[in-house]
């Protein structure tokens, strides 16, 4: 059978693409959401995919889902960490609130599923985690603080835990996304978005299929020698 991976945000964009991909390849996939009830249970429809609810940036669901899953699919040795959302504004127009929603739906998840996650690919000798970054957590964007923080140190702590997990079998990589054809860029007002097109020299907006081949190339068995690394998906809009 093949191995049993969590996709957080899994029921639509991004997300959705990588539950996908994943399961076509023979993973068992267990797809993560948080709001959307409607949406997650069109995704199950369609796909097939089980769909769990809980919120990433709560550590005691996370344990509840997990153990859950685990019961249900089998033991996770593939995380690939996506869920995330914005709350944008200047910083002088930024409430404290705003700051802590980004930070720890976006970052903090990053730790609740790797750390209850991690005994058991130790213990298996096997893991795989991917966590989604982006374009603006490398080069920073105007009204992002939060986000531009928080996917900053997803690059971070990607890095510092692929250090400790690399002699167990363990791989923890990135994935920096640029501007993807997702709702919420598609929720950019047409003007600007054609400026963002203007500065991507391959001259299109990615696919979500785009970010979904590269994950599936970071959880491969055969990727052990690929770890710590963040791969920049943004066809040539910022070369890290």
């Amino acid at each position: 059978m093949g191995r049993v991976a969590i996709v957080t945000g899994g029921t639509r964009g991004i997300g959705r693409a990588i539950s996908e991909t994943l399961k076509k390849a023979g993973y068992r996939v267990a797809a993560n959401y948080c709001g959307n009830v409607e949406a997650a249970q069109r995704f199950t429809e369609e796909t097939g995919i089980p769909n769990y609810r809980w919120d990433v940036s709560n550590y005691a669901e996370c344990e509840a889902a997990i153990a859950k899953i685990t019961a249900e699919i089998g033991p996770v040795e593939i995380v690939i960490n996506n869920a995330g959302i914005t709350r944008d504004a200047v910083l002088h127009r930024m409430t404290y609130q705003m700051w802590e929603d980004v930070i720890h739906t976006n970052l903090t998840s990053c730790f609740n599923m790797a750390r209850l996650v991690v005994d058991s690919m130790r213990e298996r000798g096997f893991g795989r985690i991917v966590n989604i970054g982006s374009i603006n957590g490398q080069a920073g964007q105007y009204g992002q603080v939060n986000y531009a923080a928080a996917k900053s140190g997803i690059h971070g702590f990607t890095k510092a835990l692929a250090q400790e997990g690399a002699a167990k079998g363990i791989t923890v990589n990135a994935i920096a996304p640029g501007y993807v054809d997702t709702d919420m860029v598609r929720a950019v007002p047409p003007a600007v978005l054609e400026k963002i097109i203007a500065r991507i020299p391959v001259g299109r907006l990615g696919r979500a299929e785009d970010i979904a081949r590269t994950v599936m190339f970071l959880i491969a068995d055969e990727a052990d020698f690929i770890t710590g690394s963040t791969i920049s998906c943004n066809g040539g809009q910022h070369m890290y």
